[in-house]
């Protein structure tokens, strides 16, 4: 969008959601950014959400009403939201007219993520889901690199936290979603959005179920290659951690670091502004968001069963 003078305007985006990834993630990326303006925060709690938009010096929308006067404020809208609290009113955005800037999953249920993906096509709005390793600088640069070489024989994924260990204070364990659907939905998704690129489309998914919420994944890929992933929030402080590594005729190349949640939400409004602008979807997109939930349950489904 270009202003009278020539110049590229900022996108207004609107931010849903008050909690500790609004807090500590999205709010201080979206008000920082150069390109974009913070055109409001909306909550279910008035209270947070008047916090939370005075930090940042932008409006505060309450109430079911709030949502659509945010949407009416906004070119595009971020979500920190549960799942499926986050995949209806999506739905409702994109319906505005909306671009979405998403968190993972997009919803719980295929159903969800499919309104999702089928009402940001109708309304030809832009999406992107936020998996922190395709958007972090050093990640995304090294997964490109990964997708463009031939030869990959298997790759293993562990991606392993300690948020309800004993003695954890995190604030992110008194997420309800969170406990309820474990490992498999909150950082299954960043595992399969780094293997998926690089070793192509799931054509064949096992899985079982660990001790406490960690699940373990077999999978066949299109391109011949297999690999095994482990996720899971309740490991002792001193097994946590992730790791990420493809095995290959170029021998083996594991993940590098990545600079925070912050930098990498950066990315993500860089890649939603990118859409926007030039109308090419982006790979993270609401129909990949659909395709990560379609795989999240089978494997859900498969663990109960075991």
């Amino acid at each position: 969008m270009d202003s009278p003078a020539g110049t590229t305007a900022p996108l207004r985006i609107g931010l849903l959601g008050t909690g500790p990834w609004a807090r500590n993630t999205q709010a201080p990326a979206l008000a920082a950014h150069p390109g974009v303006e913070l055109s409001g925060v909306w909550g279910r709690r008035a209270e947070a959400a008047d916090a939370l938009a005075a930090a940042h010096g932008t409006r505060a929308y309450t109430c079911d009403e709030g949502v659509d006067a945010l949407l009416e404020a906004s070119d595009a809208v971020a979500f920190a939201l549960p799942p499926d609290v986050q995949a209806p009113l999506a739905v409702r955005a994109a319906e505005a007219g909306c671009h979405l800037l998403m968190d993972k999953p997009v919803a719980t249920t295929v159903e969800g993520a499919r309104a999702v993906a089928g009402a940001a096509e109708k309304a030809g709005v832009a999406s992107v889901v936020f998996c922190t390793l395709r958007f972090a600088p050093e990640t995304s640069a090294w997964i490109a690199e990964q997708a463009a070489v031939d030869g990959w024989f298997t790759a293993r994924a562990q991606w392993l936290g300690s948020l309800y260990a004993a003695g954890s204070s995190s604030e992110y364990a008194d997420s309800p979603w969170r406990r309820e659907k474990g490992g498999l939905w909150d950082v299954g998704p960043h595992a399969l959005s780094v293997l998926i690129p690089v070793l192509g489309d799931v054509r064949h998914l096992t899985a079982a179920r660990g001790p406490a919420d960690t699940t373990h994944l077999i999978l066949r890929h299109t391109s011949g290659a297999s690999s095994t992933v482990t996720l899971g929030l309740s490991a002792p402080p001193g097994a946590a951690g992730v790791e990420i590594e493809f095995r290959g005729e170029r021998g083996t190349v594991s993940v590098p670091g990545w600079d925070g949640a912050e930098t990498a939400f950066r990315g993500a409004v860089d890649a939603l502004a990118e859409a926007v602008r030039t109308g090419v979807p982006h790979p993270c997109d609401a129909r990949f968001g659909l395709h990560l939930t379609e795989l999240l349950v089978a494997a859900e489904t498969q663990a109960q069963a075991d």
